[in-house]
């Protein structure tokens, strides 16, 4: 099946959007199919060993986030051109209880779990491209994007 392309004006730069996939997350296997997915489409693009495991750390710590706090949600995987640069843009959205202190939410050491409180602001630390919407009682959307 040949990807559907999209074109993008953002910021007064054409993107082109090659690939795009959704994949729900309701369960800790989910987790592990958003690491291949991203791994896989990592490869694709040729992203090398240092870019691939960026953007997979990233993905999982945010796939981990959006079961465990969001109570499950979905990642759309988009590939992405603008010019000669590749990259992907991953975007994790749930319909959880939100954040209510977003800047504290990206310190490290701050959870409102039993983790390290390290998954949100070190995700944002291995993406190029970082941005959070929530709304207390609506949910959360994170959307990365990680150039070659």
């Amino acid at each position: 099946m040949k990807p559907q392309i999209k074109s993008l004006l953002l910021n007064g730069v054409q993107m082109m959007m090659q690939k795009t996939e959704t994949i729900n997350i309701q369960s800790s296997t989910d987790v592990v199919l958003v690491r291949q997915a991203v791994r896989k489409l990592g490869v694709e693009i040729g992203f090398g060993l240092v870019d691939q495991t960026k953007i997979v750390t990233a993905a999982s710590e945010l796939a981990r986030n959006t079961l465990e706090y969001g109570g499950g949600g979905t990642v759309k995987l988009e590939t992405l051109q603008e010019g000669k640069r590749r990259g992907i843009r991953l975007t994790f959205e749930d319909q959880g209880p939100g954040i209510a202190d977003i800047d504290l939410a990206l310190k490290d050491g701050f959870t409102t779990g039993g983790g390290l409180g390290m998954g949100l602001g070190g995700a944002k630390r291995l993406a190029n491209e970082f941005e959070i919407q929530s709304a207390v009682g609506e949910g959360t959307r994170v959307i990365i994007v990680r150039w070659k």
